[in-house]
């Protein structure tokens, strides 16, 4: 009955506002489809919906975590919070840590999160976690924003356990997330607490039924002790306004060079990805300081490249504020000059 009654509000939220009046991200939401197109939802009805205590149906709400590191780079090892689980693993408390967290329909062997472990560890020795919760989801968009919280829950709890039993550095830990991951990671932070989380990336942060108002409901800049916002489609799948501590707005954070006409956005919002791999890996991606995030989104920012390059691993020292990434159309995307 519960789920009937969410897709009553649904169908109803269709009709509500006049189209000249919704303004995404603001009274409401275009949110995505299975089938890749949008339905608008108004905030009265999004709040209800995700306010409602009915389960996921057919969902078990399981988030799992395999575990790759230079020994094992492409079978990943299952890993539990448990002690002999981590003892049999090729976990090392003395190799940093990274976390890396999917989105919407994603699952752990997806190809962003084979780009971005390879990207690290061609780096060096670190312990690279991929996060799968697809059981935390469905292929309803809306409802799958209701998993977000108690995925990201399981996160900091496995973040938390293998700091206190197995230890883990929280200094050196990061956590990578991509559209809806970036809240899940943000979630992670909420409940590890106090910034101890060292760094989080939110890839294109999902804005679908995600409010820049509740900071206490997304990925925010509180949320660790450096939080980075990479922003590629802001406006279709991510948001437009800033919510890292420092927010790089690639080709203005809207629309990506080489991805055609892109409606709805689904190559713009995959290219945060591949720039993150390729910069963690390259470190070739220049940036110019803006003002505010309007002038970066309207690429206002002037010509001059700040020393500033987008996820370098300094970042977290000093950096803050407002960038202009410019970008190839094709690989390799990264602009130094």
């Amino acid at each position: 009955m519960k789920v009937l009654v969410a897709l009553s509000v649904l169908a109803a939220a269709v009709i509500a506002l006049p189209i000249e009046e919704r303004v995404n991200g603001e009274n409401g939401w275009f949110v995505p489809r299975e089938d890749g197109s949008f339905e608008w939802m108004d905030k009265k009805d999004a709040e209800e919906l995700l306010a409602s205590s009915a389960p996921i149906e057919g969902r078990s709400n399981e988030v799992s975590f395999y575990l790759y590191t230079q020994q094992n780079p492409t079978e990943g090892q299952e890993i539990k919070a448990d002690a002999s689980s981590i003892e049999d693993s090729h976990f090392d408390k003395n190799h940093g840590t990274r976390f890396v967290i999917h989105g919407w329909k994603g699952r752990y062997t997806d190809s962003m999160n084979v780009d971005i472990t390879n990207a690290w560890l061609s780096r060096g020795d670190f312990n690279v976690i991929v996060v799968n919760w697809d059981r935390s989801q469905s292929v309803d968009y809306a409802m799958s924003v209701r998993g977000v919280p108690g995925a990201g829950t399981k996160v900091g709890e496995m973040i938390e356990y293998l700091h206190e039993h197995h230890g883990m550095s929280l200094e050196t830990l990061k956590v990578i997330g991509h559209s809806l991951g970036a809240h899940v990671a943000g979630y992670a932070g909420k409940q590890v607490g106090n910034q101890r989380v060292h760094t989080i990336v939110g890839l294109d942060p999902a804005l679908p039924l995600f409010s820049y108002d509740t900071p206490e409901k997304r990925l925010s800049s509180e949320d660790a002790f450096y939080v980075e916002s990479i922003q590629t489609n802001g406006g279709v799948k991510g948001f437009v306004k800033p919510i890292g501590k420092a927010t790089f707005y690639v080709s203005g954070g809207r629309k990506q060079p080489g991805c055609g006409v892109d409606i709805a956005g689904t190559c713009s919002h995959a290219r945060s990805v591949l720039y993150y791999a390729e910069a963690v890996t390259e470190n070739n991606f220049g940036t110019i300081q803006c003002q505010d995030y309007l002038a970066a989104l309207a690429n206002e920012c002037g010509s001059t490249f700040s020393n500033v390059r987008l996820a370098e691993e300094r970042n977290a020292d000093n950096v803050e504020g407002h960038f202009y990434v410019p970008v190839n159309s094709e690989a390799p995307f990264g602009k130094t000059e």
